[in-house]
């Protein structure tokens, strides 16, 4: 019987995350091992200057008090004992898609994953809650069977990510790219101390053919591989040519 690690980013009584492990009921054996409270946006954060802790919910769910990182690796390597066959992550209540990646600690698990060379799939859903969760649980089942038969390539993981309105399909995607009017909001307290506030308003686009956001917004699911490499090789020869002139 396959076995398989089910975590987010959302927290433990999620229900994108309740829905999910029920969805991949049918493929194995399902462990639900996720963080304690939400830790969005906590990016690929391991836990290594303080000591972790989990609390045993019941035979197959434990709460994490970390994060999304910390789950894969505690389930990995003390509460399954073996490596899973498969880590699903999510499903995240909106989209992970083009540079935001970089922060999501929903596809920050299904990294942790494939460093520790297990195939990992990141589900993510577009739009605001009450989210539409029912419609995409046959794709989950469908992608999580797939690469149980099929694995995935040394240091690749999917990023999936799903509209939140009636599907027309699925396509192979690539990364989008945003831009986003950032600013900091400088507020003061009632006794006159300053804190800050990072947001942001909503992101314009860019025009890529077949990128995740486009085939989203289009209203497909949206098979982004992702790889664990980021080195720029076209600029490595012209990199290697440089004179830093080191004084």
């Amino acid at each position: 019987m396959k076995r398989i690690l089910v975590t987010n980013d959302d927290g433990i009584d999620s229900r994108g995350l309740q829905l999910l492990a029920e969805a991949m009921q049918s493929l194995g054996d399902v462990y639900i091992i996720a963080p304690s409270d939400e830790m969005s946006a906590i990016s690929h954060a391991l836990t290594l200057h303080a000591p972790l802790q989990y609390k045993k919910v019941d035979n197959r769910k434990f709460r994490i008090y970390g994060t999304p990182s910390d789950c894969v690796y505690l389930g990995v390597f003390n509460i399954m004992k073996n490596k899973p066959d498969l880590i699903v992550s999510g499903i995240n209540s909106g989209p992970n898609m083009g540079d935001d990646i970089t922060y999501s600690g929903t596809v920050a698990a299904a990294i942790e994953g494939t460093l520790l060379e297990i195939p990992s799939i990141a589900f993510s859903l577009f739009g605001n809650p009450p989210s539409k969760y029912e419609q995409v649980l046959p794709y989950c089942r469908s992608i999580g069977a797939k690469i149980l038969e099929e694995g995935l390539p040394k240091n690749t993981l999917l990023n999936v990510n799903f509209p939140d309105e009636p599907i027309r399909g699925m396509k192979i995607t690539r990364l989008g790219r945003r831009k986003y009017k950032q600013y900091v909001d400088e507020i003061k307290n009632p006794r006159g101390k300053t804190y800050y506030w990072i947001g942001g308003d909503q992101p314009e686009w860019e025009k890529i053919e077949n990128s995740d956001y486009q085939v989203v917004n289009n209203g497909y699911v949206s098979v982004t591989p992702l790889h664990l490499d980021l080195t720029d090789y076209a600029f490595l020869d012209k990199l290697n040519k440089w004179d830093f002139k080191i004084q």
